[in-house]
């Protein structure tokens, strides 16, 4: 059964994203709406609704699952009459219980979902969540050890449990999703939907990718879209695996943790949402990243670790490592945006991250890592 397009209430708006088998099944065992009664309204036999209540009660051995229907069942059930179930009338009813700090639109839940979806379609990466936990993180495995690319919110990794998108197979104390088929496939129409707006209105573009340089044209447009929708490694890794002479790796281990440490701080401050524009005065200090609404004190404090990184890197190879590491641009765009010429860049890309390096062994436990 498909989603209902929703229009109408705030309360109808905010729920659209709720999958119509999970509606279904909590009109009716939230709010005791027959099964008959369902299919009538459905336009459906019985049979199918019967199908997807077990299909649902099965998935709440999945804890996400079970959160998230556990948080849903009082705003969708309310107090429903018999025959007159339908999302509107379910999403419109009083919540017996307080609302989430950051109410979860369908809107926020694709831009989080192409955030996390991306990140989750990287080689060894999975979504980590520790019942303890109000957040869950984004962890990939390497050749350079283990890196956290990314910082969820609860609510939104719910979310993607409920519609199918990530799936556990060992649920333990820390469980660990990897992305779906069916998650792979909304992904690709996360970014079809963002590369159409970003072709045709500039403000949504700015939602999506963040906003343009200045100086960008039209193949620069294209090939930053490329970057960042089109990879499922980083430039860093990729280039790891490069090799001198000598049969040594060109960039160590060390190298492209230190690397892999600034994205993981640039991720988890949401400095994504900086226009790109803006940073060659931000890394003077002349001015200061966007604010975010869902910043909270351990983003601000990884936003000022990646300033801290990238002031002590100075001109030139702040520029490097910020387009590489957190920006994911490969070295032949990077020297293009910045007037290098050929095959310079990796060798600037490696002081870069010696400097990198140094700066978080000064550091030390300091730096503290997000998680």
């Amino acid at each position: 059964m498909s989603d209902c397009n929703l229009v109408g209430s705030p309360a109808s708006q905010t729920l659209s994203w709720v999958p119509m088998a999970a509606i279904t099944y909590l009109a009716h065992t939230e709010g005791g709406t027959s099964i008959r009664a369902l299919a009538r309204h459905l336009g459906c036999h019985a049979s199918t609704v019967s199908r997807q209540v077990r299909a649902l009660e099965a998935l709440r051995d999945d804890h996400l699952v079970d959160e998230a229907l556990r948080r849903l069942g009082p705003q969708i059930a309310g107090q429903p009459q018999a025959g007159s179930c339908s999302k509107e009338r379910c999403m419109t009813a009083p919540l017996t219980h307080p609302e989430p700090t950051k109410t979860l639109t369908e809107s926020r839940l694709n831009r989080e979902a192409l955030r996390v979806l991306r990140r989750l379609c990287e080689k060894g990466a999975v979504l980590a969540v520790a019942a303890e936990m109000d957040k869950a993180v984004v962890v990939r495995e390497t050749e350079a050890g283990q890196n956290r690319t990314a910082v969820v919110d609860r609510d939104i990794a719910e979310a993607l449990a409920l519609k199918s998108w990530i799936s556990c197979d060992s649920p333990g104390r820390i469980s660990r999703y990897a992305i779906t088929g069916a998650g792979r496939t909304a992904l690709g129409r996360l970014m079809a939907q963002a590369e159409n707006t970003a072709q045709g209105f500039e403000e949504s573009q700015a939602a999506f990718l963040g906003q343009p340089d200045s100086g960008d044209d039209e193949d620069d447009a294209q090939e930053r879209r490329r970057v960042r929708y089109g990879i499922t490694e980083s430039p860093l890794i990729l280039l790891s695996r490069r090799r001198n002479r000598d049969g040594s790796r060109f960039l160590p281990a060390e190298l492209v943790r230190a690397g892999e440490r600034l994205r993981e701080d640039y991720e988890m401050a949401r400095l994504n949402e900086t226009p790109r524009a803006a940073w060659p005065e931000i890394l003077t200090g002349a001015a200061q990243p966007a604010v975010v609404a869902e910043q909270n004190g351990s983003a601000r404090a990884a936003q000022a670790r990646v300033l801290g990184a990238l002031r002590d890197l100075g001109p030139g190879l702040a520029d490097v490592a910020l387009r590489c590491c957190c920006f994911l641009e490969g070295l032949e765009t990077t020297e293009k945006k910045l007037g290098w010429s050929a095959r310079s860049g990796k060798i600037v890309l490696r002081i870069a991250l010696q400097r990198l390096k140094r700066h978080y062994t000064e550091l030390g436990d300091s730096a503290g890592l997000m998680g």
